[in-house]
């Protein structure tokens, strides 16, 4: 997710976090991608009559109108948003006195699969949380001489992009054939389909700028022989190799299961050098390098911050106030967890730093 995204998502949240109901009253639906916008509609109608039952004359009062104010806004839509839909309304208002029924909605960054309605004294912020969370991007291939999958990791989402199949025969002899003829016609077949493989891996990932790596899966020797037809690019993406024996969909997940070590260390392998950096910095050239919220603001200020640093440990208005800030200078803006020693290093000096474009002395 970009950070002008998170940033967005970030702040959607927290809005809606601190808003309370008396009683269930506050209104919250997800619409899931390619959904019906008109069935949902229908439903929040229906919502509406069964409201009329709901005793508290207030709490009633505001769920029927927060349902008409939701079903107004999604009229405004002519379909589903191709990520799906996430919309909230309720009172907004923290006096007991007045009533100010508002709607919010958001296209999430991840494609929604989860349909959901609910009335409760907060909004159902959850499913947006677990979106803040680092969803890097990885290609997936399963695949023996018989089948191949191939997919993507998108944060906890696994995708099948192409699924294919070989015409290399079994290791049962056709009649009259000899072992030597038989035994080229099947490598000379399944060399066709690593080829094939290949061409479609090439397809799927050499255009996409954001995968961070690629993991094979395959049983035996199979997947080594298969990697030698790769294009060069795409064996250079190569993060792991694992042993895989399905090679559907069902071997995508856990092909994704046996890598989890992996991609822990990529995360943290990342952000472990974005670290480095500075700390080198901080330790041989200080004119690039600024570190405490004073100093770092100032830098923002004037445009030179190259790369934000910001600990998790941080307050969330504070880092609010600097991405938005590094938005309007096109600056990268790294997130830092305090589960690394250098991240810990981080949260100690200042909690937030930053490498510099140019000296600000």
């Amino acid at each position: 997710m970009k950070t002008k995204e998170k940033t967005k998502l970030r702040r959607f949240i927290r809005e809606l976090d601190q808003i309370r109901g008396r009683h269930t009253e506050l209104v919250s639906v997800y619409i899931p991608a390619e959904y019906d916008l008109n069935k949902i509609i229908q439903h929040l109608q229906q919502e509406q009559g069964t409201a009329s039952n709901i005793k508290d004359a207030k709490t009633r009062s505001n769920v029927q109108a927060s349902l008409e104010r939701m079903i107004r806004h999604l009229r405004l839509f002519h379909r589903t948003p191709l990520n799906g839909l996430a919309v909230f309304a309720g009172n907004a208002s923290e006096s007991d006195n007045k009533i100010d029924i508002k709607v919010w909605s958001i296209e999430p960054p991840v494609q929604l699969k989860t349909r959901i309605y609910r009335c409760d004294q907060t909004f159902v912020t959850d499913l947006l949380k677990d979106m803040m969370e680092t969803r890097e991007v990885y290609g997936l291939i399963v695949m023996d001489r018989r089948e191949a999958t191939i997919g993507l990791l998108q944060g906890t989402l696994v995708k099948t992009l192409t699924k294919m199949t070989s015409h290399v025969p079994g290791k049962t002899r056709a009649g009259g054939q000899s072992s030597q003829r038989f035994h080229r016609i099947r490598e000379n077949a399944a060399k066709e389909f690593y080829k094939k493989i290949s061409e479609a891996a090439n397809k799927e990932f050499l255009q996409k700028k954001d995968l961070k790596g690629i993991i094979v899966g395959g049983p035996g020797p199979t997947k080594e022989e298969f990697i030698e037809y790769l294009n060069n690019e795409i064996k250079r993406k190569i993060i792991a190799i694992k042993d895989v024996t399905y090679t559907d969909e069902f071997g995508l997940n856990y092909l994704v299961e046996l890598s989890q070590d992996t991609l822990a260390k990529e995360a943290i392998i990342e952000e472990k050098k974005h670290l480095q950096d500075f700390f080198t910095m901080l330790a041989k050239n200080q004119s690039l390098v600024v570190y405490g919220y004073e100093k770092v603001k100032k830098a923002l200020e004037y445009g030179a911050v190259s790369k934000l640093l910001i600990s998790e440990a941080e307050e969330d208005s504070i880092i609010d106030e600097l991405e938005g800030m590094a938005e309007q200078t096109s600056t990268e803006v790294i997130i830092v967890s305090v589960d690394t020693e250098e991240g810990r290093q981080l949260r100690d000096l200042a909690k937030v730093g930053a490498i510099l474009r140019f000296p600000l002395q």
